[in-house]
């Protein structure tokens, strides 16, 4: 008799190739100046490494499991990390191992404004794009890709994206989180970028990493000296989740999911437990608790319902590597929302110890609750191939029963 099993998505997974692969991917016009900049880009991350003490973390990490780690690149190991792991699918990000596999030019997860080359980040996130596509081509049914697209700078360049993507079955975009000196989200000089996506099903993505990098470690961050700035990294890891659900606070308060009423969008690998619960109970107090607010006029008749009303329709959360405590106040941040991830193959994730983490996380819980999160709402968010992932799961997932009490 054939063992029912859950179908597990990692919401949150990353792939990039190692950094020097990327020429190839990139314009011709680029490539002598990628061999320039490359050795600059390498000398600049690991200065960023040393300040977050993260070099003998990474080589620790790797020591002894090179060969899975190349399963950031490498089709084979990375289909055989997944199945170990029991994930039939997932959501693919950018940097791979560490930011020393990121897309070139600053086109990485952070898409950075300063001291960035608008021309050069957009050839670094279509080279790293090209790349995805053919990544994700060789298994499209376990593989959703998420693209680069340094929207700020160019509007009309982010919708040419989303049509790259959607011909090439990428089905979301990462945007910057941060857009200190451009417009903001709310501004409807983006809404044809938002139509672009409603129409052709493409997410827009925001994930953990962006920070006030020189607010917090000193002017032209990771140079410097941070003797200077003493609790640098408590203080960008106190903030740093703050400035991934920043944006979909714009998008929420601007009316662009009611101007928009298909459009998705996803924050990912951002705390949730400690700021979703009293974002959502803020924002809704805003809305309803007018008696508070009055003095400063109408700023709700744009909008048809709460700003937690459209985060319930339109958004969802990559609750990467949840806790159990997260997994208990589930409810309270919205069931519907909630995915799981690993954050393979990043140092911080799951692997390689997945199944404890995942047992430790979900034992007890309903196993309705259990199959929403480890897998549910991530097929029904991003429009996944439901039929073609639970084969996959028949083969790998974990076997109904497997979190009971």
């Amino acid at each position: 008799m054939q063992v029912e099993r859950f179908t597990v998505i990692s919401s949150d997974c990353h792939a990039g190739l190692p950094p020097e692969r990327y020429r190839a991917y990139l314009d011709p016009q680029y490539r002598e100046t990628f061999d320039q900049v490359l050795p600059i880009q390498k000398h600049m991350t690991d200065k960023a490494e040393q300040v977050f003490l993260l070099k003998d973390i990474n080589e620790q990490w790797r020591a002894g499991v090179e060969i899975q780690l190349a399963g950031a690149w490498d089709h084979a190991r990375r289909t055989e990390v997944l199945d170990a792991d029991g994930v039939a699918g997932e959501i693919v990000f950018p940097d791979g191992v560490t930011q020393q596999n990121a897309p070139p030019f600053g086109a990485g997860l952070a898409l950075p404004t300063k001291n960035i080359v608008p021309d050069l980040q957009w050839a670094g996130a279509r080279a790293h794009n090209r790349w995805l596509a053919e990544f994700c081509a060789l298994d499209p049914v376990r593989r959703f890709g998420v693209a680069v697209c340094p929207l700020l700078w160019d509007t009309e360049r982010g919708i040419e994206e989303v049509r790259f993507a959607l011909d090439n079955g990428l089905g979301g975009m990462l945007i910057p989180a941060i857009t200190s000196g451009f417009e903001a989200y709310h501004n409807r000089c983006y809404d044809p970028f938002w139509e672009a996506c409603e129409d052709t099903g493409t997410v827009v993505c925001f994930h953990s990493g962006p920070g006030a990098f020189d607010d917090v470690f000193g002017p032209g961050f990771p140079e410097g000296d941070q003797d200077r700035y003493p609790g640098g990294v408590g203080v960008y890891i106190s903030e740093v989740f703050f400035w991934t659900y920043r944006p979909l606070i714009f998008m929420l308060w601007g009316g662009v999911f009611e101007r928009f009423p298909k459009l998705k969008a996803s924050v990912t690998e951002t705390g949730q437990g400690w700021l979703l619960p009293p974002l959502l109970r803020m924002l809704d107090h805003h809305y309803n608790d007018t008696v508070f607010s009055a003095k400063l006029g109408d700023f709700r008749s744009h909008l048809s319902m709460s700003p937690v009303d459209y985060f319930r329709r339109n958004c969802a959360v990559g609750a990467s590597c949840m806790p159990r405590e997260d997994a208990e106040i589930r409810h309270e941040m919205g069931m519907d929302q909630l995915m799981w991830g690993t954050d393979f193959p990043h140092p911080e994730g799951t692997w390689p110890n997945t199944a404890a983490r995942m047992l430790e996380t979900f034992r007890g819980l309903p196993e309705a609750d259990v199959a929403a999160m480890l897998g549910g709402n991530a097929i029904d968010f991003y429009g996944l191939d439901a039929a073609g992932l639970s084969e996959v799961a028949s083969r790998v997932g974990p076997p109904k029963g497997h979190f009971g009490a």
